[in-house]
């Protein structure tokens, strides 16, 4: 069995995220702690009590689901004597998930990661105005379409394919106004289902461009080194280990498209025979099968769920 490690992106977080970890685990406790140090505010409480509308803000629900998925990682480690390098060949995140990647396969602190994804979102809420950009799903439709709609409705306004997540579901980013012709020109070019996401900026779209240039320089000054195993990068759908050309396609990342479908189907090309998703929430692990109905999947996020994998692994 050839495995791939992924790592879930906003829109999994959920109130009582990480909290059976936290009560199960010392390791995972450690993680969180680590983390409520490195930002100065109290995240894991927010993780498990919330409110929820205080935990979705882009500012933590980031930083919040890599906790998650490193305290799993961390567990696997520390608990459970796992090797990264010997059990998978690549890990993959999606979008901030790559953060998450890193920081499982050594890249980055933990410290720099939470860091640095309390500022991706901060600077991704600061680029466009609330109310002025939005994303929405096309489903049932494929990318040449969904680009071909996003075109049709951008009308000197910015409207753009954001993420290739599966066969069928493309997610499109920019004005809100374009989008939400998009969504009307959608249900003409045949989407089964077009609807606006619950996100509170446009990401992965040009609009983004003063978020990646805060990028530019809040990467510069951190250390990354050469991941344990590649990382199969968002805007590439390709592996990259080294370490300057990790930080440039992390701030690429913030204004292009997230090409999930392509990452996955490049890793089954390699060989990859099993993805396991680490962290909050199953939606890559639907999608890796959307993509590739013979992949097989695996999710983990509780202490069971974690026992279970170690015993495959």
């Amino acid at each position: 069995m050839t495995r791939a490690f992924t790592f879930p992106g906003q829109g999994s977080q959920a109130v009582g995220m990480g909290q059976s970890l936290a009560e199960a685990s010392a390791t995972a406790r450690e993680v969180f702690q680590e983390i409520d140090e490195a930002l100065g505010q109290n995240l894991s409480k927010l993780m498990f009590n919330g409110p929820e509308d205080q935990l979705t803000l882009t500012e933590n629900a980031q930083p919040a689901l890599m906790a998650v998925s490193v305290a799993v990682m961390r567990i696997l480690e520390k608990e459970g004597g796992i090797n990264l390098a010997d059990k998978a060949r690549f890990v993959a995140g999606h979008s901030l998930g790559e953060y998450s990647a890193l920081a499982a396969a050594g890249s980055f602190s933990l410290a720099d990661t939470a860091r640095l994804l309390k500022r991706r979102g901060q600077a991704m809420q600061r680029a466009v105005p609330v109310g002025q950009g939005a994303m929405a799903a096309l489903l049932g439709v494929e990318l040449d379409v969904a680009r071909e709609i996003a075109e049709l409705a951008s009308q000197g306004e910015v409207c753009t394919a954001a993420n290739d997540n599966a066969p069928g579901q493309i997610v499109i980013s920019g004005h809100r106004a374009a989008v939400e012709r998009a969504i009307e020109i959608g249900k003409e070019k045949g989407a089964r289902r077009s609807m606006l996401l619950p996100v509170s900026a446009p990401f992965h779209c040009s609009l983004m461009a003063p978020a990646a240039e805060e990028m530019k320089e809040a990467l510069a000054a951190v250390t990354i080194t050469a991941p344990a195993v590649p990382l199969v990068a968002n805007v590439i759908a390709a592996p990259v280990s080294d370490p300057d050309e990790i930080r440039r396609l992390l701030v690429e990342q913030v204004t292009g498209a997230v090409r999930w479908r392509e990452c996955i189907l490049y890793m089954v090309d390699q060989g990859v025979t099993e993805v396991i998703e680490l962290g909050a929430g199953k939606a890559l692990t639907g999608m890796a099968k959307r993509i590739h109905k013979d992949l097989a999947t695996t999710s983990a996020q509780t202490p069971d769920e974690i026992d279970a994998l170690l015993k495959t692994l």
